[in-house]
């Protein structure tokens, strides 16, 4: 399994990662990036066609770290990543209009031992 090191320079949050990783995928001929939080355990198996019906950058309205985003975006973090000391992935997402796209049920986001908590209970009640 290989590894991506944060773009253009480390310590830049979740925006240095996506940055990489849509650098890579330009590089490699991908269209997008389908990004996800590794605290967001219940993402729906359907989530790259929910958010690929939208033309441009889709990502989720109460989690935008979880979207999709056209590799052509690179170049443009990058500089945003350079130029600006705002890292909030919202926005970001704002400034390069990612259409947000909501869910019925409020994906879980886990930081704390309350959030699990909450998660697992939303879970048990689901089945």
């Amino acid at each position: 399994m290989a590894s991506l090191e944060d773009r253009p320079k480390a310590g830049l949050g979740p925006l240095g990662g996506l940055c990489a990783a849509l650098a890579y995928g330009e590089e490699a001929g991908f269209a997008a990036v389908l990004s996800a939080p590794c605290d967001a355990p219940d993402l729906p198996p359907d989530l790259y066609d929910r958010l690929s019906q939208e033309s441009g950058a889709a990502c989720v309205v109460d989690l935008p770290l979880v979207g999709l985003w056209p590799c052509a975006l690179a170049a443009h973090l990058g500089s945003w990543l350079d130029e600006s000391s705002d890292r909030s992935f919202t926005t970001w997402a704002q400034a390069v209009s990612a259409t947000p796209v909501e869910f019925v049920h409020k994906l879980g986001n886990i930081n704390t031992p309350d959030d699990l908590g909450a998660f697992e209970w939303r879970r048990a009640i689901r089945r």
